[in-house]
């Protein structure tokens, strides 16, 4: 069970493991490959999908917005000279986009992955809650089924972890019970949705902005206006957590013969401890507000004190994810398992 797992068996789990990552230029992703090469050197390979035009900018995308930032330095004082070579050693750039089948690799490079990778962790999600419709589709909804698809082709795969959020479950009070969400179900009654249905409508509303010559600001906000609209239609108050949501569908219906887990934290934020206290990367969602409250731009903000504030520390999201990685992988029968925070 979780609760018995130890911090050493959770960190020898990942002895000898080679794990793809998508997403890891995001914050999480970050702290989640940092977290990783600082507890367990040992691990074998950490493979980090990079949406790049080209092998090298792929390798400077890691070097500049993963490998050079503040939250590596514990890292880098841990191994001196050595350091650059431990990075060489341990992370392999693999330049790719999950919107695309097979993530865009060609076959000999899909064949040579496939063989060695042990866990797959899906953190690749565009996360603006105002997106354009069908960007937010090609990422949160068809990257996931191209997750999938790959995985489905890894023969020593122990788990698959997918990154979603709290959210999902919309505007609803109360307490919400942890449960998949089924295909087609939605959170207002009398709809029901149609993934396929969704998709011919965001191909056929691109093909009719392209014949009428629209330019691209009006593009854009027909498709952040349609986003908006499909997912208000269905109950869900933004495109981030229908698509989200439509994600989780997609997992779920999938004839899947490996151990799932879909984890759903609610409001990231800033590190708490590890590896260093406060770090946080760029202003989003409530940072704004932590780093008023820091600085004392804003010295004070209104809250009812008998309300838990819905955040979480990046840190201890990765956390629950390195547990849920250890403790549900090898399970003999498929498990869809949500951690809710």
């Amino acid at each position: 069970m979780i609760g018995e797992m130890d911090a050493d068996s959770v960190v020898g789990y990942f002895r000898g493991k080679s794990i793809l990552i998508t997403g890891s230029t995001g914050f999480l992703g970050k702290v989640l490959v940092e977290k990783i090469l600082r507890v367990q050197p040992d691990v074998k390979k950490l493979y980090l999908l990079i949406r790049a035009p080209d092998a090298e900018s792929a390798k400077l995308r890691i070097q500049t917005e993963i490998i050079g930032r503040e939250i590596f330095h514990v890292l880098k004082e841990k191994h001196g000279v050595q350091f650059n070579n431990f990075i060489e050693e341990k992370i392999c750039p693999l330049l790719g986009d999950i919107i695309y089948e097979n993530f865009g690799l060609d076959n000999a490079q899909l064949e040579e992955l496939s063989k060695d990778i042990d866990v797959i962790v899906n953190g690749a999600a565009t996360t603006n809650f105002f997106e354009r419709y069908d960007v937010a589709f090609d990422v949160n909804v068809l990257g996931v089924k191209h997750v999938c698809a790959f995985a489905a082709k890894c023969p020593k795969l122990k788990m698959l972890l997918h990154v979603s959020t709290a959210y999902v479950a919309g505007e609803q009070e109360g307490i919400i019970p942890e449960k998949p969400i089924l295909m087609g179900e939605t959170l207002k009654v009398g709809t029901h949705l149609d993934i396929e249905s969704e998709l011919i409508l965001v191909k056929e509303t691109m093909r009719e902005l392209k014949a009428s010559c629209s330019t691209e600001k009006d593009g854009r906000k027909t498709m952040k206006e349609l986003g908006l609209k499909r997912a208000r239609h269905f109950g869900w108050p933004n495109t981030y957590v229908f698509t989200k949501a439509m994600g989780e569908m997609i997992m779920g219906n999938l004839p899947i013969d490996f151990p799932v887990v879909i984890i759903r934290p609610s409001i990231i934020t800033s590190t708490l401890k590890e590896p260093l206290p406060g770090w946080m990367e760029g202003i989003k969602t409530i940072d704004s507000v932590v780093i008023g409250y820091a600085k004392q731009t804003l010295p004070f903000f209104l809250v009812n004190l008998d309300l838990i504030m819905d955040v979480i520390p990046g840190d201890m999201v990765v956390n629950a994810m390195m547990v849920a990685m250890a403790a549900h992988s090898d399970d003999q029968q498929v498990q869809v398992i949500y951690h809710e925070w």
